[in-house]
Order: structure tokens, then sequence, then C-alpha cells
């Protein structure tokens, strides 16, 4: 009977992660290409995917998309993949995404019952989470474009500053909406 129960936990886990790394992937390929980084869904769908399966689920979601995209599976924007895609003068926001996951997952632990209160917290998270990732980017793209510093904020940071707090607002909300039901 034990056997049973945790084969079940195990493949329910799995479950989660491989819809996560869906999402996450679906969320790349809706784009619209504006210069050197496309409009995505992407962190409305890492935002959701940290505070909503915790950082354990929602790290590793994000490690297996990096993965797949790093071994050739078309799962970054434009269906690009491999280590020219990784590792190019944007790659730097998708490592980032360990950030965007991260830090909602972990505020995740915090003991607040309220949804509407969770979904305050994760807001927070998801905004603090987005700003590294866009730290981290934007340093990787400045070395890697060998660019200033203000052009690289002013292309790659400001254009998507408006909607990626509205997308983070809703998956914040979405999470602390969706959290009991996902255990």
């Amino acid at each position: 009977m034990k056997t049973q129960k945790k084969g079940r936990r195990a493949a329910r886990e799995i479950a989660y992660i491989a819809l996560a790394v869906a999402l996450i992937t679906v969320s790349a390929w809706i784009s619209l290409p504006i210069g050197p980084i496309p409009f995505t869904l992407q962190s409305f769908a890492v935002a959701f995917t940290g505070a909503l399966l915790g950082w354990k689920r929602g790290t590793a979601a994000v490690m297996i998309y990096v993965l797949m995209g790093l071994v050739g599976i078309p799962v970054f924007s434009g269906f690009r993949a491999g280590a020219a895609a990784l590792f190019g003068p944007t790659g730097g926001y998708i490592f980032g995404f360990f950030f965007a996951a991260l830090l909602p997952a972990l505020f995740k632990l915090l003991p607040v019952r309220n949804v509407w209160a969770r979904g305050a917290l994760f807001y927070a998270a998801d905004l603090l989470g987005l700003a590294v990732c866009y730290f981290f980017g934007t340093v990787w793209f400045v070395l890697f474009a060998k660019v200033p510093v203000g052009y690289a904020l002013g292309v790659c940071v400001v254009p998507y500053l408006a909607p990626d707090a509205v997308k983070l607002f809703f998956a914040a909300f979405l999470a602390a909406r969706l959290e009991g039901i996902v255990r």
C-alpha cells in the first residue's frame, strides 16, 4: 500500500514538473519579435511555476527547460535551441529564469494564509525575481554584445517593464488562487 502511495506521489510530482516545462515552452513560442529580445509570455510562466510549485519543482522545471534547449529541442523563443541560443547575447535572461522562479518559490514558504495577501506576497516576489533576472540578463547582454549599459537597458529592459508587471500580477494571483489545489 505504501509503495502505491509513493508511486502516485512520484507520478504527480513528475506530471506537475512536466506541465510546468510545457507551459514555459509554449509561453516562449507565443512571441512578438520587437528587438533583440522578443516579447513572450515566459515571465508569466516562470513566475507562475515558481509560486505555484515551490522551489524544488519550480527550479526543476526551469532546469529541465534550459537543458532541453541546450540539447537542441526548440523550446526557446522563435523555436530556437542549442548552445548558440543559450550562450548568445540574450542567454543571460534565460539563465535568469532560475531567479525569477526561485524567489516566488521561496516566498511560498512564508506562513501567510489569506489568498489576497499571498497574491500580494507572490507579486512582490515575482517583481524581485524579475529584477534579478533583468540584472543578470542585462549584464550578460552588455558583456556579450559589447554595448553600453544604457543601450542594453533601453533595448532589453525598458520596453518590457509595464507588460511584465501586468503578466506577473496575473501569475501571482493565479498561483495564490490555485495553490490549494496543487499540493
